[in-house]
């Protein structure tokens, strides 16, 4: 079972950001990135054309809960904000990725703006940057624009798909080179790539939502345009969140305000958790820690974790606006959102201790008897 370590609520210093831009529906602009000693995570987030950095301490402290199992944050200071100097995008940034790799020596920041320009810096394990690249779109950004996705290969971090909404494309990339166009049929707002050994090398199968469906696609294939499976959800209700576990499953959720799970052996629904939000499920995210569980994040400003399996609800917590922002940790249960009103909400959620049962005492005084 997870437990919450910490709920910690801070301010971005309105010297850094006045007005935050608005952004889409999706709420994918932030990362987060723990620091070496683990006493504070640095948070990225993306505003306009700019990216800033700030870093909030992990002070771990007794979390209140409310009704429904509703977190209570503790206030924290930012020890440090600025703007990350770094070649800015030409229009309004949509989605930030950052990618950690096996060998923890580095990892990968990767932004891409409404016309589908992306760019990577390479960070060391101090966050300066090492290596940067931009590519432009295909189409040098005449067409039209809108919100575009962003995500890492696991088993090959130089390979990117970058997903254009407007333009019903996804363009995946080795560095910065144009490897191919997958051509989808409906608007796509998510993506993912799968971890999955069923299908071998687990960095070309990828996951897309477009519409009501969730699309299965196989870099490798050239059949169909890639496509492996086409899975149809509730007619009218648009998914809008993918994510994939350590074991392969596959979770989807939008509209309906329902998570389902898939089974990428044979594509058939494990569970559905139906309802288990409020309002539109616009993120999704499976527990590092332990895969049974999911954090769900719906519009209503309110982000959850419950077993998907069970159906059940553990905790959750509310933000006090609008999500611009929200993510988690590639390899830790550490969850990050940022809202429009300039609130980060960072929590730290961890496996719950197995408490052990102590003898107990009748009134007798006999260790271990018991009472009738």
């Amino acid at each position: 079972m997870l437990e919450a370590k910490s709920l910690s609520k801070a301010v971005v210093p309105s010297s850094l950001i006045e007005n935050p831009s608005p952004g889409s529906l999706q709420s994918t602009r932030l990362a987060l990135h723990v620091a070496e000693d683990c006493s504070s995570c640095w948070v990225y987030i993306a505003s306009g054309c700019q990216i800033y950095k700030l870093q909030i301490p992990l002070e771990e402290s007794l979390v209140g809960e409310g009704k429904e199992g509703l977190l209570i944050p503790v206030l924290r200071e930012v020890m440090d904000s600025f703007m990350v100097n770094r070649c800015p995008h030409r229009s309004e940034i949509q989605s930030m990725v950052l990618a950690e790799t096996e060998s923890n020596d580095y990892s990968m920041l990767g932004t891409v703006d409404s016309y589908g320009h992306f760019i990577v810096s390479k960070l060391d394990t101090t966050g300066e940057e090492r290596l940067t690249y931009s590519v432009l779109p295909r189409d040098c950004g005449i067409g039209e624009s809108g919100w575009a996705g962003l995500s890492f290969s696991p088993a090959q971090w130089s390979t990117a798909a970058v997903a254009r909404s407007f333009c019903k494309t996804i363009d995946v990339y080795d560095q910065d080179i144009h490897v191919r166009t997958l051509c989808t049929l409906w608007y796509p707002s998510s993506l993912n790539f799968i971890t999955c050994s069923h299908y071998g090398n687990e960095g070309s199968i990828l996951a897309i939502t477009e519409g009501s469906q969730l699309t299965i696609w196989d870099l490798r294939m050239k059949e169909n345009g890639g496509c492996l499976q086409r899975i149809c959800g509730s007619l009218g209700d648009a998914f809008y969140a993918v994510c994939c576990s350590s074991t392969g499953n596959v979770a989807v959720g939008g509209a309906d305000r329902t998570v389902t799970i898939y089974d990428p052996r044979r594509w058939s629904s494990l569970s559905r958790w139906v309802h288990c939000s409020k309002y539109e499920i616009t993120g999704l995210a499976f527990s590092s820690v332990d895969s049974n569980y999911i954090y769900v994040q719906g519009v209503d400003y309110e982000v959850l974790c419950g077993q998907w399996k069970d159906s059940s609800k553990l905790f959750s917590f509310r933000g006090d606006s609008n999500w611009l922002g929200f993510s988690k940790c590639q390899n830790r249960d550490l969850l990050g959102g940022w809202c429009d009103s300039g609130s980060i909400f960072v929590a730290d959620v961890v496996a719950k201790e197995k408490e052990t049962n102590a003898p107990t005492c009748s009134s007798s005084g006999s260790p271990g008897a018991r009472s009738t």
